[in-house]
């Protein structure tokens, strides 16, 4: 008899052990799941546009953006209207970029964020969330809505999937393309104020910059108390940013 309860609750651990290693997803996403608890879906926006982003931050982190590196050192991520992760990138300028690891998730929730609360009669910019979801603000609160899901920290994981999270300061963008959103852009790995300067300087040279009301209607707005639909600075009126649009 404990012979046979030995034998019995060793295939049980073998059977954890495979599990907890990854065995068939159990604990995260596997690309070929599909009834799982993560869906893997395709992105909706166009390959030819995700194709742009690359060169186009490239360009842009070597821009007077504020910030403390130069240049500027960036994770960028797209969200599709869905918020599946589309695209999760690294900036390739200057002799050596090296963007700060945490970033990754950052970049992928500020686009999330953006494309969650941007609509075809207002966009809203990650630093535009800032003031009105600090203690007092109409929206307090917000920032524990739509937490990042931690089975995309690792590196190289999340496309297809929708990661979720949600960011309230700069560095997040909706896109826009004939009057609607079809998605979110995200940058972060330097101040929110310089994430937000790339943010938009990058959706510009794109083309998917036509939101509504005006061109560039979400940009940041500085304050010094950070209340209402403003941002505080960051490194102060001399450095940081606000991109024209």
């Amino acid at each position: 008899m404990l012979k046979k309860l030995l034998m019995a609750c060793a295939g049980l651990c073998s059977f954890s052990a495979a599990a907890l290693a990854g065995g068939n997803g159990l604990l995260g996403p596997s690309d070929d799941q599909s009834d799982g608890p993560y869906q893997k879906g395709s992105c909706q926006i166009r390959q030819s546009t995700l194709s742009q982003f690359q060169s186009a931050l490239n360009g842009v982190v070597l821009l007077n953006n504020g910030g403390v590196f130069n240049p500027n050192m960036m994770w960028l991520a797209i969200v599709d209207r869905a918020g599946t992760l589309c695209l999760v990138i690294k900036s390739q300028s200057g002799p050596s970029p090296d963007p700060w690891p945490g970033s990754r998730d950052i970049a992928i929730a500020k686009a999330t964020t953006a494309n969650a609360f941007s609509n075809n009669q207002k966009a809203l910019s990650t630093a535009n969330l800032y003031g009105v979801t600090q203690p007092g603000g109409s929206l307090y609160g917000l920032n524990n809505s739509n937490p990042f899901n931690p089975t995309f920290n690792a590196q190289n994981t999340g496309i297809g999937f929708v990661p979720g999270g949600i960011i309230t300061f700069g560095g997040g963008v909706a896109l826009y393309q004939n009057g609607a959103v079809i998605g979110g852009l995200g940058v972060s790995g330097d101040t929110s104020c310089a994430d937000h300067a790339i943010a938009y300087r990058v959706r510009t040279k794109v083309g998917l910059n036509v939101t509504p009301v005006s061109v560039g209607a979400d940009n940041i707005v500085y304050s010094n108390t950070g209340t209402g639909f403003t941002q505080p600075y960051c490194l102060g009126q001399g450095t940081d940013v606000v991109p024209t649009p």
